[in-house]
This record gives C-alpha cells, sequence and structure tokens, in this order.
C-alpha cells in the first residue's frame, strides 16, 4: 500500500507519496495526492493508496527544509521510473546543492553525458515526479529565466529565492 500526505507550505499544499518510506512521488498540488498517484506507474497504482498523517522522515524533512536547513531533503531515499540514462541524470541532479542553479547542458554534463544532451536533461526534468526531493527547479535555461516548470513559475521562483539562489531574471547560468 502506498501511503500518502499533504503538508501545508507557504507555496501551496505538497503530497507526499512513500512506500516503506521511500518518496516514489512528491509535487505542489491543489488536487490533493491523487493528482501524484495518477502519474505513477500502472503496477504501483495497483498497490492502492492510504492517507497518513504523517510519514515520518519525508515529513520532517520537508518542514526542517521550510525551517531554513536547505539540506534535509537529499536524505530522503527516492525511487523513480526510467532508462538509465534517466537515472544518470536524476542522480546528478539530486548531486546540486541548494542556492546553486544550472543549465541543462551542465546537468547533461554532470550526468557524464555530452552538453549536446541538454534536451534529455530537459525532459528528465520535465518528468520528475519527486519535486523538490529531486530538485529540478534548480535547473535554468542557459538565456536566463526561469524556464518552465510543472508546479508553476512561481513555485521554481519561491523555492530558489528560499535556497538563496540569485534571481534568474539577473542571472545567465554559465556555459562553457
Amino acid at each position: 500500500m502506498i501511503e500518502a500526505q499533504v503538508l501545508d507550505t507557504p507555496i501551496g499544499p505538497l503530497a507526499m507519496l512513500a512506500r516503506q518510506g521511500v518518496l516514489l512521488a512528491a509535487g505542489f498540488t491543489t488536487v490533493g495526492p491523487e493528482e501524484m498517484f495518477a502519474r505513477l506507474s500502472p503496477e504501483l497504482r495497483a498497490e492502492g493508496m492510504a492517507l497518513s498523517d504523517d510519514l515520518g522522515r519525508p515529513s520532517r524533512a520537508v518542514r526542517d527544509y521550510l525551517d531554513g536547513d536547505l539540506t534535509a531533503l537529499d536524505a530522503i531515499p527516492v525511487e523513480q521510473p526510467g532508462t538509465p540514462v534517466r537515472q544518470r541524470l536524476l542522480t546528478a541532479l539530486r548531486q546540486v546543492p541548494a542556492g546553486v542553479t544550472i543549465s541543462y547542458a551542465e546537468l547533461a554534463e554532470r550526468a557524464g553525458l555530452p552538453r549536446t544532451a541538454a534536451r534529455a536533461a530537459g525532459s528528465a526534468c520535465a518528468r520528475n515526479l519527486i519535486a523538490p526531493f529531486v530538485p529540478c527547479h534548480r535547473v535554468l535555461p542557459s538565456g536566463g529565466g526561469y524556464g518552465g516548470y510543472y508546479y508553476g513559475t512561481p513555485v521554481k521562483q519561491w523555492l530558489l529565492t528560499h535556497e538563496g539562489a540569485p534571481a534568474a531574471e539577473r542571472l545567465r547560468v554559465r556555459e562553457h
């Protein structure tokens, strides 16, 4: 059975879905955990979902993150589907520290891919099921600005501001 919890945050409800302490999905939603549950594979959805008052470590990590411990989300185990290349990109993404932004090309490079694999990096970010634990909000277009974000640009802006990242309007993500 997949356990689900919704936490109130300054930027709206954060739904989290976990199985045996491992996060399978997380995201900002006004609909509730059902929105995140629907994004899971059919095999996982077949396990069913039950609401929980407290997921334990993931819940504490979110509260700690919001209270200023910007590394709190890093220690929570996550699991999401994907090809080996996507897994490398998600692993590299998880290693981008709070307060740092990178370009899609740099994410590809950090995953051991050529910089020309920026589209693959963008695709991995777009399919990320576990925001903000897998911090796709830290990836910005190399030309400046915030780019897209599944939960909306205001949420991405809030997360980056909370983490102390430079404002994207003034930032050109460095390219080598």
